[in-house]
């Protein structure tokens, strides 16, 4: 079976829904907290999201087309899968090792520059490292990191797929 474009296009966009309805779940009604690098992992999928929702209603002939919108999606969600490896290695250091807890991300935004703030973040705090919420033994960032690198490994196959060559001629024809 040949996976169209759209398909998959499509499946990624509704992937991006899927995680982040969870992810405002968890807020909203279970009461967790995000830490700021638990914002920057939604940053990633949510622009996952817009790419794929994008190419969804697009729908380019051009392979040229395809590609950068896959490009940019895979950019996106390797992104999350980034620093949710990151939040995951944060999580396993041993106790005197974790960062100190800071001040919230909303005091980091409204007083730091923007390149101070991702430099914060990424070297993540203490609030980071507490494991508040697990399933099957794993924590939020174990789950994350492989749901991220799940859409990541389809991105990339979008990607670097074999695209058929498309001609002006038989494009119109469709």
């Amino acid at each position: 079976m040949q996976w169209s474009y759209r398909f998959v296009s499509g499946f990624l966009f509704l992937a991006s829904v899927i995680g982040m309805a969870f992810a405002l779940y968890l807020e909203h009604v279970q009461g967790l907290e995000p830490c700021p690098l638990c914002v920057f992992q939604r940053i990633g999928l949510i622009g996952l999201g817009i790419v794929s929702l994008v190419a969804f209603l697009h729908n380019p002939n051009s392979n040229a087309v395809k590609r950068i919108y896959a490009l940019l999606g895979s950019i996106s969600i390797l992104w999350s899968a980034g620093v949710a490896a990151r939040h995951v290695w944060l999580q396993n250091l041993p106790p005197d090792q974790v960062p100190s807890c800071g001040p919230g991300l909303d005091y980091w935004v409204n007083t730091l520059p923007l390149k101070s703030v991702f430099e914060q973040v990424l070297t993540g705090s203490g609030e980071c490292a507490k494991v508040d919420w697990t399933f099957l033994g794993q924590s939020l960032p174990v789950w994350s990191l492989a749901f991220f690198a799940l859409l990541a490994l389809i991105s990339l196959w979008q990607l670097l797929r074999k695209y058929p060559f498309v001609t002006h001629k038989s494009a119109k024809k469709k």
